[in-house]
């Protein structure tokens, strides 16, 4: 900012360019990580089929991504006319704006982040609410009886696995003694919390699935039931958005799980040679993806389940067995 104003510029116009330039460059990286992330599921879900995949798009389908990209910019915008139109216009920002922020608040490494602030958990989990009433608001303003149903069940489903979620959270900060990412991962370098709270991993990896609404968890997209879900009424650039959101949701779910769970960039040996943070880089993305690859096995070979026992399983079990988890962690704390 300083080198603009040594060429003249003023002060508020130099952090207009700052600040928007790190915008569009962030936008950049979120894309190419949607890309990679498409691409990946793809082949995974062709591998676990017995099929190839993508195959004609450059080498290997490399390309096929890129291609999806070019249809969705050249796809006509149709508006339903029924629509509210103030709703129907903002509910892919509302879904999508959020998840971009998440994303900033993610520490790649103890030296690479973007918004390094001290409550960074709660402010995650709220930006994920943010984006489940954008879900809502999608569904409704849509003027479809689908997307409407397919709101609800967003709605019905977001109060059902948020709150086992918050609560595991809850006693990661208990063990950690802070709600930011750098001492979470700090306070893991003898030993990650996927040890003392097993519970807990299990109960936030299913509440983090059924907040992404993948399988077996995708009620609120059944296509068999609701054609499409609560995007239904959403084409060309409007539906990227939710696009966007969904595969970016599924890298930072298995990022939150890696820095609060596993570790982070705590890798389980020292790469010899290589500098601490590039090492810690690599930990940090081997864990995350390796998440992401349970998640695309896990779409691939269950079934989905019907809107009952999706309730039943957050509200019944989820719910009872985050708050053994709390009790845990605050025995653990409490004795040692």
């Amino acid at each position: 900012m300083g080198i603009l104003q040594n060429f003249g510029i003023q002060e508020n116009l130099a952090s207009l360019i700052v600040y928007g330039g790190a915008g569009v460059l962030f936008f950049v990286v979120a894309a190419v990580f949607v890309l990679i992330l498409t691409y990946l599921e793809r082949k995974i879900l062709a591998d676990i089929q017995i099929r190839l995949g993508p195959m004609t798009a450059g080498p290997h389908g490399i390309l096929q991504p890129l291609a999806d990209v070019m249809k969705l910019i050249f796809k006509e915008d149709i508006k339903p006319k029924n629509r509210d139109k103030l709703l129907y216009f903002i509910s892919p920002i509302l879904v999508f704006i959020p998840v971009l922020l998440t994303l900033v608040l993610i520490p790649f490494n103890e030296f690479l982040s973007f918004a390094n602030v001290g409550v960074g958990l709660l402010l995650l989990i709220a930006f994920g609410s943010i984006t489940s009433l954008g879900m809502v608001i999608a569904g409704y303003s849509s003027g479809n009886k689908y997307s409407l149903i397919s709101s609800m069940r967003s709605a019905a489903q977001m109060m059902a696995y948020e709150i086992p979620m918050i609560i595991v959270a809850l006693s990661v900060v208990v063990l950690a003694g802070s709600m930011n990412f750098v001492d979470i991962v700090n306070a893991q370098q003898n030993l990650w919390f996927a040890v003392p709270l097993f519970l807990g991993l299990f109960v936030f990896f299913v509440a983090i699935i059924a907040e992404m609404s993948r399988v077996p968890f995708d009620t609120i997209e059944a296509e068999s039931e609701l054609v499409a879900g609560f995007h239904i009424e959403y084409s060309g650039m409007r539906f990227a958005f939710f696009y966007l959101a969904e595969y970016l949701e599924l890298f930072i779910g298995s990022a939150l799980i890696t820095l609060l769970f596993l570790g982070g960039w705590n890798g389980l040996f020292a790469i010899p040679i290589i500098p601490e943070a590039v090492s810690g880089l690599f930990w940090f993305m081997a864990k995350t993806f390796a998440l992401v690859y349970v998640a695309i096995w896990i779409r691939g070979t269950l079934p989905r389940f019907r809107i009952d026992q999706v309730l039943n399983l957050g509200w019944k079990f989820l719910i009872f067995a985050a708050l053994l988890n709390l009790a845990i962690a605050g025995i653990i704390a409490y004795v040692f």
